[in-house]
């Protein structure tokens, strides 16, 4: 029976006690409630108007609107789907889903597999890009992401059917009172697919059940409870390699996926002191399953349990203290090999909230049972030089402790050391994203250290191969990873909006005496560009463009396989009937492009979509 700790800490605070009525509310940046404009941080928030607008059930259509972001899939939906901020690997970005860290601790970099997620059941995603470790911890050393899930005043429901036979259907159901709201929303998908090796010709289908559920009552004007609760279950065909050749190819092959998590917490608010405290798990098993090869067959079981405190105190001359901390337990099995790891952690950010000047600075303890002690610091700023014009700047560090994958896995290597970064940032914006007008411009660097990567004993020698014949994991040394990112958004008239994103990354392995030393990291793209163009008629019909240019790539470390560049371009409809129904359709990938984001895996050709939705 764990004794469960709470300790106390900070995250960032607004020095004002109660939140704006309007405009974006974020909590990435502190992991309390405040005004996006409080923030100095650089945020985007995605609301469910925009996810609605997007259409269909794959998540990483919305994803491609944020900036500096890029994402990996192993072939169809339902293969692994991961994301990455400014060139971090994904084990380097922290996803949340109301507010309960995701990752699973029995993937290789502890990881949140964008698979097992649907639009159906989601609310908003916000994206804080950059690191917040001393509010967040090891995994937010590129960027942290907090997904909400559906409240809906009412019922909705939808459905769509298109190309691969896929079919989808969401629903949702809530009430908001004065002191009591509840949610529950859920999400089907079911879909032949297509062939996740890129040469291959067998189907490879996918079937997911999503369903979400959040609370809260209000027991005086100060105290409320609170509780969130997901369950998500998913089957997916998989290739791999079958004899004689052991290439790349069909098979019968298949992954189950099914992941559960929740929180319970309560919260107190008055105007000198705000306080969130809770109790989250998250629980993932993953089962593969090979008739034609037996090696094939595994099963993966993560298990996380975190319990958290954060606070924040309104302090003279505006000034505002944040504080909490948490407490962390991990445990990994595979069949063979198991583990645990726990980490305790303290943090502290004060900050001064003016008019114009908004500075922060914090600290942060984390105490891990394998790795021992570790400071980390961090300080944001933003200046409004005009009215809406504000000058952004950041610096933050990051530690992130090897995975229990990483260290106990077959693949496993107890010597290694955390990961360690630096980053800085320079930011300029106007306005806030939804506004008549909106645009930014950020430039970053991201220096890291000890690196882990992966030694394949099939092409070189070590003496760790002695007991890992297959290869393992080492530290590699340093890295960097630095960009810029821009994006403009235009409503031309009340009707007709625009909206542009640009991203440039350039990446480079710096580990001196290493063969890749100079090479790019591999599937990091150095320039993306998302477009949207969405024209409302008088007449209740929408009408959306969206274009998405990815450049080259490299597919591997040692740069020696590359991808090529590519552009794919969507049209979307959509006809409101009446304030109930609303039918809408799109064609995606348009020009039937053949396009690769991971060697060897397929991706989708052209495709047409067509589904109604109800609201009441």
């Amino acid at each position: 029976m764990h004794k469960y700790l709470l300790f106390l800490g900070t995250s960032l605070a607004v020095a004002q006690p109660a939140l704006a009525d309007d405009g974006e509310i974020v909590v990435t940046a502190t992991g309390l409630a405040q005004p996006a404009e409080s923030a100095p941080q650089s945020i985007t928030v995605i609301t469910r108007k925009e996810i609605e607008q997007v259409q269909g059930a794959d998540v990483t259509r919305v994803l491609t609107r944020l900036p500096g972001t890029t994402f990996t899939r192993t072939g169809p939906m339902g293969g692994v789907t991961l994301i990455g901020v400014r060139g971090a690997p994904a084990g380097q970005t922290l996803v949340l889903i109301d507010g309960v860290p995701s990752g699973d601790p029995s993937t290789t970099g502890g990881e949140f597999d964008l698979a097992q997620l649907a639009t159906g059941t989601i609310d908003s995603i916000e994206l804080l890009r950059g690191p917040n470790s001393v509010v967040w911890g090891s995994q937010a050393m590129g960027g942290v992401m907090n997904i909400t899930t559906r409240i809906e005043n009412g019922v909705s429901g939808s459905v769509e059917y298109g190309g691969a036979d896929r079919v989808t259907a969401t629903a949702a159901a809530g009430l908001k009172g004065e002191r009591f709201e509840a949610g529950v929303s859920g999400s089907f998908v079911d879909t032949d697919g297509y062939s996740a090796a890129a040469n291959g010709t067998e189907k490879d289908g996918y079937r997911q059940y999503n369903i979400a559920g959040r609370a809260r009552y209000r027991v005086t004007d100060a105290l409320s409870l609170t509780a969130n609760a997901r369950y998500s279950q998913g089957k997916a065909d998989l290739d791999g390699y079958p004899a004689p050749t052991y290439t790349f190819a069909d098979t019968d092959a298949t992954e189950k996926l099914r992941v559960w998590s929740g929180r319970i917490g309560a919260v107190y608010e008055t105007e000198g002191l705000q306080l969130n405290a809770g109790y989250a798990i998250t629980d993932s098993r993953r089962e593969g399953r090979d008739p034609e090869d037996p090696w094939g067959n595994y099963t993966f079981k993560g298990r996380s349990e975190r319990a958290e405190l954060f606070g924040r105190v309104a302090l003279p001359a505006r000034f505002a203290l944040n504080f909490g901390g948490a407490y962390d337990w991990s445990e990994f099995r595979n069949g063979f090999e198991e583990g645990k790891a726990e980490n305790g952690s303290i943090h502290a950010l004060l900050g001064y909230y003016g008019d114009r000047l908004v500075v922060t600075g914090g600290v942060r303890y984390d105490h891990h049972t394998d790795f021992g002690g570790e400071w980390t610091v961090g300080a944001n700023a933003s200046y409004e030089v005009v009215r809406d014009l504000r000058l952004r700047a950041a610096y933050g560090e990051g530690f992130k402790a090897p995975t229990l994958y990483q260290l106990l896995s077959q693949y496993g290597n107890p010597a290694l050391s955390p990961e360690r970064s630096k980053s800085y940032e320079v930011g300029l914006s106007y306005a806030e994203r939804g506004a008549p007008v909106y645009a930014a411009i950020t430039a970053y660097r991201r220096d890291a250290s000890d690196l882990i990567d992966f030694f394949s004993c099939w092409t070189g020698n070590a003496p760790l191969c002695a007991t890992r014949p297959d290869g393992f994991y080492y530290n590699v040394g340093k890295g960097r990873a630095q960009g810029l990112e821009m994006e403009v958004a235009l409503q031309w008239t009340p009707t007709l909006t625009s909206n542009v994103v640009y991203s440039y990354v350039h990446t480079e392995n710096r580990t001196a005496g290493d063969p890749n030393r100079g090479n790019r990291f591999a599937r990091r793209p150095a320039h993306m560009i998302t477009g949207s163009l969405d024209w409302e008629t008088p007449i209740g019909l929408a009408l959306g463009f969206d274009l998405r240019v990815v450049g080259s790539a490299w597919d591997d470390a040692a740069n020696t396989t590359r991808l090529d560049s590519y552009a794919l371009g969507d049209l979307r409809a959509s006809y409101r009937v009446n304030d109930t129904v609303e039918l809408f359709g799109r064609v995606e990938n348009i020009w039937d492009q053949r396009y690769t984001i991971a060697g060897g895996y397929g991706t989708q050709g052209r495709a047409a979509y067509i589904g109604v939705r109800l609201r009441k």
